[in-house]
Order: C-alpha cells, then sequence, then structure tokens
C-alpha cells in the first residue's frame, strides 16, 4: 500500500500531540504552524512529548505557513488542528496543498466541518471528535494530560455512511488514542459541544484547573442548565445525542439529564487535572473559542426562539475577557451566577 503523506495543520498542545505520535508510530507527517519559535524548536529538536508517567521526544518535519509554496508537497491527509477561529481561512491555505482524493479531518471543538466543506467540498470531509488534553506553553515541549489510553476518537463521513476511508483514518487515530467509526458525526460533535459548554464554558472564565473549578459550589447545578439549553438546541437542528468518550450505549440509556451528567462526568475524569483549553488562550492573550462553543448554542437558541441564558452569560462574560475589560478569574464565577439569573428570571 502507497505511504499517505499526512500533515497536521496547527501544531499547538492538540496538533503537537497528535503529530508526535503519528510520526513516531513510522507514519509520513509533515507539521505545519504559524508560530515561528515553536517550528524552529520543532526542526531543531523534534517534540518532547511529557506524560505523567512517561515521556518521549521524535524527531518530526516542521515547515512554517511561509514555508509551503516553496515545499512541494502535496497531501493525503490533513489533519486541521488549529483553533475554530482559524478554521476557514486556513481551509482555504491548504486547499492547494490537498490531492484531488485528499481528505481533511477537523480535530477540533465546535462544528466546523460544514465551514470546511464549504471551501474545499462535502466529499473531501471527514467529521471528528477529539477528547485529548494536553498544554504547550514552549516551543517544542508538550504536557500530555491525557495518556494514549486515555485519549478518545471519533470520526464519521458527514453523510452517515461508513466508508474504507474513514475506517483508514480511524485506524491512523488509533495510534494516538482510541479511535471509533460513527454514522452520526453531527450527532457526536454536538455531543461534545454539550459537553464542552457545561465544563470548557464556564471554567475558562475563571482560569482554574477543571477539578477546582468543578467543586465550586453550584457549579454542578449550573452545568447541568447549560448542558439542558446547548441539547435543547441540538434537539431542534435535527442532532441526536450520542454515547462519545467510550461510553456504551447501555450506559448511555438514562434519562436526558442522567445522559448529560454521565457526558460531563466522564469528561471530567478525562481531563480533571488540567485547564480547558480557553484559559491557555486567555493566558496568551488570545481571543478563546467559546464564541465556537457556548457562543454558537446562543446564536442558534436566538435564531430558533429558545432561551439560553446561561449560555448568553457564558459568551457575554468571555466576550469581556477578550476585550480586556475584565481579568480571568476565579471572581468571575459570582458575575456568572449573577448574569446567568437574572437573564433566566
Amino acid at each position: 500500500m502507497k505511504t499517505k503523506s499526512i500533515a497536521v495543520l496547527g501544531t499547538g498542545a492538540i496538533g503537537s500531540s497528535i503529530g508526535a505520535d503519528l510520526t513516531h508510530a513510522g507514519f509520513d507527517v509533515t507539521l505545519i504552524d504559524q508560530w515561528p519559535a515553536h517550528v524552529r524548536a520543532m526542526k531543531d529538536n523534534g517534540l518532547h512529548v511529557q506524560f505523567k508517567d512517561s515521556q518521549f521526544q521524535v524527531p518530526v518535519k516542521a515547515l512554517q505557513l511561509c514555508d509551503m509554496a516553496a515545499a512541494n508537497l502535496m497531501f493525503d491527509i490533513v489533519f486541521l488542528a488549529a483553533k475554530s477561529n482559524d478554521t476557514r481561512w486556513l481551509a482555504e491555505f491548504i486547499k492547494p496543498y490537498l490531492k484531488p482524493d485528499g481528505v481533511i479531518v477537523g480535530t477540533q471543538n465546535g462544528m466546523n466541518d460544514d465551514a470546511i466543506a464549504s471551501i474545499i467540498g462535502r466529499e473531501r470531509v471527514i467529521g471528528c471528535v477529539v477528547e485529548l488534553q494536553a498544554e504547550l506553553f514552549t516551543p517544542g515541549q508538550v504536557q500530555r494530560n491525557t495518556t494514549r489510553k486515555g485519549s478518545w476518537f471519533t470520526v464519521g463521513e458527514l453523510d452517515g455512511s461508513y466508508t474504507p476511508r474513514a475506517k483508514e483514518i480511524a485506524a491512523i487515530l488509533g495510534k494516538v488514542g482510541r479511535c471509533d467509526v460513527t454514522g452520526n458525526i453531527y450527532g457526536a460533535k454536538w455531543t461534545k459541544l454539550i459537553a464542552n459548554t457545561m465544563t470548557m464554558g464556564p471554567f475558562s472564565l475563571l482560569g482554574l484547573r477543571n477539578f477546582e473549578a468543578a467543586a465550586l459550589p453550584g457549579m454542578f447545578d449550573l452545568s447541568v442548565k447549560l448542558g439542558r439549553e446547548s441539547m435543547a438546541v441540538g434537539a431542534a437542528l435535527g442532532y441526536r445525542m450520542e454515547p462519545i468518550f467510550g461510553l456504551r450505549a447501555d450506559e448511555f440509556a438514562g434519562s436526558s439529564d442522567e445522559n448529560l451528567v454521565t457526558t460531563m462526568k466522564t469528561l471530567l475524569s478525562h481531563v480533571g487535572g488540567g485547564r480547558t483549553a480557553p484559559i491557555h488562550d486567555h493566558l496568551k492573550g488570545r481571543t478563546s473559542e467559546i464564541g465556537f462553543i457556548s457562543g454558537l448554542v446562543a446564536r442558534k437558541g436566538r435564531e430558533l426562539g429558545i432561551a439560553t441564558p446561561v449560555n448568553d452569560a457564558v459568551t457575554a462574560i468571555d466576550g469581556q475577557i477578550n476585550r480586556g475589560e475584565i481579568a480571568m478569574d476565579a471572581a468571575n464565577y459570582a458575575l456568572l451566577q449573577a448574569q446567568a439569573f437574572a437573564s433566566a428570571a
């Protein structure tokens, strides 16, 4: 079988974790990023990945975006691991370097597959849900907080069909973590989005580690309210919740609230010691992607006439942090509660 040429586009913590594991497994992988210091560190020293109880260093092929025009590369598979904010322009950027039968796999949070498809065509997109928690603050140095056994993906064709290429993508990602194939990728992605609105949304405003934020008085009830809103909007959009994070169907057969709680608790059991991704953005002075998580629920809720007061509050406070009007701080929990319940009154 001909060796597939793979690109990882966007090599933050998730992209670097994927790129390091696939390179280590022997795949032909090129890592592409816009952070010069990180690309230089990867070129000079490879990637160093630190797990809780082990570590490894692997030489990698790394390019800056500006290197691509002269690199004469074409890719069979592109794992797009950038923030949701950067989806559209990076899809346009990589389009000339994608083979005619090549595919883009959006290893991202949010619901970005239709945006990618509008640029490269629906037949060239594979949907993906990701559960892998990692941090990257020093160029070339990844702190991976979920082991390969504790990392999880699911992939699927946008039309719900089961295809050899979806199985091939699953086998490749199986070198990074467990990977399933689904015929309900939109439902799986919205289920992950629900879990993210319940955890990533409120936690990202506070700057706390996940287990610290989850333990705050009243946070559990607030998270359930967020999940109910997100589930209602998803149902109105026609999405069916899907057992994810490796859950079995029989573990996901309870009431709606029970399934929300199961999903949230399973996510937290994977990433309890880490800090959610938008916290990294705020620490680095970047706009977070909460607008594509809680903000998406709020926008679709308004379009559908479904009230989403708690997601509205999360989105509003995140916007204040992005604009520099307030700092990310645990004190924002009181602000979130006040805004959420004032809106709901």
